[in-house]
């Protein structure tokens, strides 16, 4: 599995993830805020799956030596 998912990308599910599980839990939102967990995992796996099928990638390319 190759990592897609930039560090700006990272970060961004990542805390988009937390809040919307947080505001699930805490009953600000419906259930549906429990969807907060696709892109935190994405975010922690630096691999989206919609990200390979669009043949997207925002992860830097690495300088070969």
């Amino acid at each position: 599995m190759k990592t897609n998912v930039g560090t700006i990308d990272r970060v961004l599910r990542i805390l988009a993830g937390i809040v919307l599980i947080a505001l699930a839990a805490t009953g600000t939102v419906g259930w549906w805020g429990y969807i907060g967990v696709v892109p935190l995992l994405t975010g922690l796996f630096r691999f989206c799956p919609a990200y390979g099928l669009l043949g997207i990638n925002t992860c830097p390319l690495k300088k070969q030596d």
